[in-house]
Parts: C-alpha cells; sequence; structure tokens
C-alpha cells in the first residue's frame, strides 16, 4: 500500500479543512513546497495535490504544481477544477503524472472514458461520497448517485483506480471509514481503491492496508504531528517487507 501525503491549496497557501467545509479551513503556514520536499527527503515518493480554489470555480494554483514538479521529484497526483480536456493537459504540462477527475466524471460519463482510454494509467476517479452519495463541486453539491454503482461503470470502462473519500471523515482526526472501503474492496475486486479521509495514526494505515486499499492518503493527521513522516515510510516499507 503507497502512503501517499497530502497537499491543498487555497491562495497558494498550504490548508486542511474539515469534511470539505471551506468556512473550517486551517492555515498550516508553511510553503507548499518546504512540505512536498520534506516528504521526499523522508523518503516517500508520492503527492495528492488539491487545487482548492479550482474546485471551487474561484482561481487556480497550477503554479504550485509547476513549483513543486520542477523541484522535487514526487509523482504528483494533481485534482481540482479539471472540466476539459485543456485541464487536463495543463496540468501534465505542468508537471502532474496523474489527475484526480471529479465533478466533470458526475456531468460527463462519455468524456470521462475517452480521456481514460487517451491517458491510460494517467486519470484517477475521485469519488467524494456524503452517506453513500456522491458529491461534486468542491463536495458543495450531493448529486443522488449512489457510490458503488457509480465506481461499478467506470471500472468496467477501464478506469479502475479511484480515491474514495468519505466527507464525513475528511480532516475530523476520527479513523476512516474502514466498513465503506471493506465494502467497496468486496464487491468490486478489480478496484484499486485509495482511502482518504480520517487517518489518524499508524494503527490506522496498517487497518487500510489490511483491508485491502492499494494506498492511503495522510492530511491533517500529518501537520496536527499525530503520525509522522517516518511511521508513513515505516508503514510502506513494512508492509513491502
Amino acid at each position: 500500500m503507497d502512503v501517499i501525503p497530502a497537499i491543498d491549496i487555497i491562495g497558494g497557501r498550504l490548508v486542511r479543512l474539515s469534511q470539505g467545509d471551506y468556512s473550517m479551513e486551517k492555515d498550516y503556514g508553511s510553503s507548499p513546497l518546504d512540505a512536498a520536499k520534506a516528504f521526499e527527503d523522508g523518503g516517500l515518493a508520492h503527492l495528492h495535490l488539491v487545487d482548492l480554489d479550482a474546485a471551487k470555480g474561484c482561481g487556480s494554483n497550477l503554479h504550485v504544481l509547476e513549483e513543486i514538479a520542477s523541484h522535487t521529484s514526487l509523482e504528483i497526483d494533481f485534482g481540482g477544477g479539471m472540466r476539459s480536456e485543456d485541464d487536463i493537459a495543463r496540468a501534465f504540462d505542468a508537471g502532474a503524472c496523474k489527475v484526480n477527475l471529479g465533478s466533470i466524471a458526475v456531468k460527463d460519463r462519455e468524456s470521462t472514458e475517452q480521456w481514460g482510454r487517451k491517458y491510460s494509467g494517467r486519470i484517477i476517479l475521485s469519488a467524494d461520497a456524503r452517506n453513500g452519495i456522491v458529491a461534486m463541486s468542491g463536495w458543495q453539491e450531493d448529486t443522488g448517485m449512489q457510490l458503488l454503482p457509480f465506481l461499478r461503470e467506470y471500472i468496467e470502462s477501464g478506469i479502475c483506480t479511484a480515491v474514495v473519500t468519505d466527507i464525513a471523515k475528511d480532516g475530523m482526526l476520527q479513523g476512516p471509514s474502514f466498513e465503506l472501503y471493506g465494502k467497496i474492496i468486496s464487491a468490486l475486486p478489480d478496484i484499486h481503491l485509495i482511502a482518504s479521509g480520517g487517518v489518524s495514526s499508524l494503527a490506522d494505515l496498517w487497518r487500510l492496508s489490511e483491508i485491502g486499499c492499494s494506498g492511503a492518503i495522510v492530511g491533517k493527521a500529518f501537520y496536527e504531528g499525530r503520525i509522522t513522516i517516518k511511521e508513513m515510510k515505516e508503514a510502506e516499507c513494512l508492509r513491502r517487507g
């Protein structure tokens, strides 16, 4: 299981939200680049970078992606505001290895599946859910779509990697949605599931690995001192050993 640190950006600043609520923003006072370099120096290879301004449709932080990609060798998956193929191309040009497609995957399945074929292996489905219902537009809008059928249809189209976030757990440091992730993996054995939201300890990472997750995103737990970079790397190395 890959352990993937997260950097969320608003106005070029490193922040975290709680339950996707933009009014519950916390600024951690360090530069995104400094944080990314620390992850790389600690032996981590991946980074989950999210442009929260673009997700909300009120700006862009593509320059942060460019800066991190040009000063580190991290494999960056980038998300937030991916609404067209031009957005995807700009993200790749700026240094993203992969892109996360969320709202557009709800609104335009045909295009999303087409991009999945064109950029094979570089498209990640970003499925954010509240009470089992997919949300979009920076988690501000419930779609009425059930999570499992939504994931299943994309897996059948060839997009098999998905970041699944339980919005109720995100930023709350109360543990991930183990039951939800177990249910998804049981129902969809071909999925490459990356868990996101709620990780609060090294034990949480071990349990996600035991469930069968391909990856786990760590955000607030690191910034609040609940888990260290060394422990994140340890979780990867011990599992692979």
